[in-house]
């Protein structure tokens, strides 16, 4: 080749990695911050693969669950219904709010089921029909209500994942790493929503203890679980529950034994990894967000982890690479078993604890 049309080849591609550069920095969505890396490691055993399949091919997604106390069970799926299956083994279609994103559910004392719905916020759907409890707070809007939880005062506790990026626009938020989710407090006596906690790395489930005495919140993009007290000496302050997690927390829920169980996302993976080293790549990817799904960066395989009072994991079950249950994002004990939901199967997984 010869060396004046070389340097105008190579004018012409230094050329266009600024205009690329220039484009990514001006137009990406994001601003993205360095992301953590869990470095804790647990040995796998599979046990997931061993699952009964509840509802097998009439869930679509079934994101959380959730057991009344006629002993009926509670769905809400990605097409926007909310299932249930009767003591019997029998399922119904029950009631369809109106949207698909569906996420955290909750009998209340009432018999009604709350709903988080990342669009429409805080919903309360019974018998009678649909009720928006809460879409905004403070002049601000819910854009992605996420998992919910109700007190024996009657306060509803739920966690708004972030201010800025909604459901469909969670992996976003997953790139930029930056504190925009919330816990919430919706007053049933007053009808106001109020702020909790600010300033989550994406807030998303939430529960409370046996005692009542504080609930905990997971912060999923940071590996970790918050505590904030609500009675006692500490009422108001809040602590790191459990930190440096295998993955992920999702949805959480407490054990009748006090202990609770956590969904962990599988986070890590080779693709992942190499995201997080450069926030450039994290811009490109926001940019174009195609190329997530040419690499497809998300690991297969399932986590649960039983957690004691004290923050401490006793118990680990997984699927190591997700041929069975894939993308667990809650575990709810109930009779000697624990139910599975999920965003990857079309069913609800059963496993007995004994």
């Amino acid at each position: 080749m010869p060396r004046r049309l070389s340097v105008s080849v190579a004018g012409a591609v230094l050329a266009s990695l600024l205009a690329l550069v220039l484009h990514v920095t001006f137009n990406s969505p994001i601003s993205p911050l360095p992301s953590l890396r869990p470095s804790s490691r647990i040995t796998p055993n599979n046990l997931l693969k061993t699952v009964d399949r509840l509802g097998e091919g009439r869930l679509e997604g079934p994101e959380a669950v959730c057991v009344d106390g006629e002993g009926t069970l509670y769905t809400a799926t990605r097409d926007g219904w909310i299932k249930r299956m009767q003591p019997n083994g029998s399922w119904e279609d029950w009631k369809q709010p109106g949207g698909s994103a569906l996420l955290g559910i909750a009998v209340s004392m009432t018999g009604d089921i709350l709903v988080c719905d990342a669009d429409k916020g805080l919903l309360r759907v019974g018998e009678d029909g649909v009720a928006t409890l809460a879409s905004e707070v403070d002049g601000s809007p819910i854009i992605f209500a996420d998992d919910v939880v109700e007190a024996s005062d009657g306060s509803v506790y739920f966690s708004d994942a972030s201010t800025k990026f909604g459901f469909h626009d969670w992996f976003l938020d997953l790139l930029e790493a930056r504190p925009h989710g919330r816990l919430l407090r919706y007053d049933p006596f007053t009808k106001k929503t109020y702020v909790v906690l600010a300033n989550l790395t994406f807030a998303n489930g939430v529960t409370l203890s046996q005692d009542q005495d504080f609930l905990v919140v997971c912060e999923t993009w940071r590996f970790r679980c918050l505590k904030h007290w609500l009675k006692g000496e500490q009422e108001g302050k809040t602590e790191v529950f459990i930190d440096n997690l295998p993955g992920g927390p999702d949805n959480i829920n407490l054990a009748p034994d006090g202990s609770f169980w956590i969904a962990l996302l599988q986070l890590r993976s080779r693709w992942i990894d190499w995201i997080h080293c450069s926030c450039m790549t994290k811009r490109v990817l926001a940019t174009f967000p195609k190329l997530v799904e040419i690499i497809n960066p998300m690991k297969s395989g399932a986590m649960v982890v039983n957690v004691a009072s004290n923050g401490k994991i006793t118990r680990m079950l997984d699927d190591s690479d997700g041929t069975v249950m894939s993308f667990v994002t809650s575990a709810m004990e109930f009779d000697g078993h624990l139910y599975l939901g999920s965003l990857q199967t079309n069913f609800i997984g059963k496993l007995s604890l004994k």
